[in-house]
Parts: C-alpha cells; sequence; structure tokens
C-alpha cells in the first residue's frame, strides 16, 4: 500500500495529485531567492499545484573547485528560513554531512540526501532521526530496486517519512538515461517517487569544467514520468538560465514553467483516475 507524506499542509503519495519541488540549484542571494520564490508561489497557485521550495545552500559536488557553490549552510539556511516565513512554504534542502543534520533540521521541512551520498549510512541514519521528511536521490550508480536498501536504513530509525527520487543513470561518459519502468520498481518500496526531470537532461562534466544540460528535452521525459504514475516533478528553475550560477543548462526557464505544469497536471489526473 502506498504511504502518503506530509510536508507541511502538502501531502504526497497515495492517490494525491502531482507535487513540484522547485527553485533555482543554488542559492545566489537573499533578494534572488526570495524572487524566485515568490514566482513559484504565483505560477503554482495559478496552476493549482502544491509547491516544496527548494534551494541549495552549499553544492557541494560541483565540477571544478572554483565553481560557485553557494552562500554555506549558516547565511543559506537563514534565507531559506526567510523564505519560508515570508511566503508559508515548505522548504527543501541538501544536507551533506552529519554536522549539517541538526542546524538543517531547525529550518527545513525536507532533508535532502543527495544522489552520490544515497548509501551514506551514517548520514541517512542521522537525517532519519530527526524524524523529518526524507528526500534521498537515487544515485546515478545504482538500480531501482537497490533503494529497498536505503528506504531500510531510514526505516530502521522508525522514520516513515520518505520520499525517494529518480534523477537519471549514469549512461556512458557525461550522460544520462531515465529509465521509465524505475518508477514503478520504486513505488513498490511503498513510499512516493518524485523525477527530477532537470537533472535527469544534465551532461555530468559535459563542460570540462562545469556541467552542460539539455533542457530542450525536460518537457518530455517529464511527460512520460507523470504518465507513468509518480507522484511529484522536481525541476530547478531560473528567471534567466544562461545568467544562472549553477546547472543553468538543464534549469527550466520561469517564463516556460506555467504552460509545462499544465500538461503535466492533466496527464497527472488521467492517470490518476485510472
Amino acid at each position: 500500500m502506498m504511504k502518503e507524506v506530509t510536508v507541511g499542509q502538502i501531502k504526497i503519495g497515495g492517490n494525491r495529485p502531482l507535487a513540484l519541488v522547485a527553485g533555482p540549484c543554488v542559492i545566489e542571494n537573499e533578494t534572488a531567492t526570495l524572487r524566485h520564490a515568490e514566482r513559484l508561489m504565483s505560477i503554482c497557485n495559478g496552476v493549482g499545484i502544491p509547491l516544496i521550495f527548494k534551494a541549495s545552500y552549499d553544492k557541494a559536488n560541483r565540477t571544478s573547485v572554483t565553481a560557485f557553490r553557494g552562500p554555506g549552510m549558516d547565511e543559506g539556511l537563514r534565507i531559506l528560513a526567510k523564505v519560508k516565513e515570508a511566503l508559508g512554504v515548505p522548504v527543501l534542502s541538501d544536507i551533506h554531512s552529519i554536522e549539517q543534520v541538526e542546524p538543517a533540521a531547525d529550518v527545513l521541512d525536507v532533508l535532502q540526501i543527495p544522489a552520490f551520498l544515497c548509501r551514506q549510512t551514517d548520514l541517512l541514519v542521522a537525517a532519519a532521526n530527526t524524524g523529518k521528511v526524507i528526500n534521498v536521490k537515487k544515485g546515478q550508480f545504482l538500480a531501482p530496486w537497490d533503494m529497498k536498501n536505503v528506504v531500510g536504513k531510514i526505516r530502521s530509525c522508525e522514520n516513515e517519512n520518505i520520499i525517494l527520487t529518480e534523477r537519471g543513470a549514469s549512461f556512458g561518459y557525461n550522460n544520462l538515461v531515465v529509465d521509465m519502468r524505475s518508477f514503478p520498481i520504486m513505488r513498490s518500496t511503498g513510499y512516493p517517487v518524485i523525477f527530477d526531470a532537470t537533472h535527469s537532461v544534465q551532461l555530468p562534466g559535459g563542460e570540462g569544467t562545469s556541467s552542460g544540460g539539455q533542457r530542450e528535452y525536460v518537457e518530455f521525459l517529464s511527460r512520460a514520468a507523470v504518465a507513468a504514475g509518480i507522484d511529484g516533478i522536481f525541476m530547478e528553475v531560473h528567471e534567466d538560465p544562461e545568467r544562472a550560477l549553477c546547472d543553468g543548462p538543464n534549469s527550466v526557464r520561469l517564463d516556460d514553467l506555467p504552460a509545462l505544469l499544465n500538461k503535466l497536471k492533466a496527464i497527472d489526473a488521467i492517470v490518476k483516475q485510472a
């Protein structure tokens, strides 16, 4: 039986309508973050899709040592707390070490485990022990059925607030591919599954000192994933992707988001009526 996971006022899973996790890849500054969050709230209210706002306070896995990583944990959590307070929207960000768990849990509604860290038992256990909702991104190196072991680690701490996210699998060098079978396989664990549509079109390290991306395929993969019966969609969005400080090539332009969400909402309604 599919569990429902509650994030703020939002219920994800079961036969609930599609939810959106969205925001810029990284917190660029306070003003830009609030501006993006306000725009996203306006779009989601207009379309009728619940929003969880995401932005990373530290991108610890950038391709180059000189790449912009964000403002750091303390400043980043302060900004996310301001977004949460000002707009009443749940917030999500990545954690990278056990030391980050407690301060992050004081602010975030969802603790996200990055794909490269999804097998780190001590990090998973520390996050699970907060009782918070834990969103685990499936590693690019893992088969979807291997995520049952990740679920088992979190459940060992008596935390049932689990979400799993598909973000593509490594396909040769600097490329990813999405196996649509992964959605029903991961949902068979009994927990909601989200599709990370923008990281799945990323070309990791494809620009030499940064990752490339193919945002023109976000819509096609998103439509297919929603048709496969997912519970939520994850998208990195930006008002001007060409000027984004992280993951611009695979980010969705905010102006393009309403039309895409309307299509996905219509597909989701058909699937969940069946």
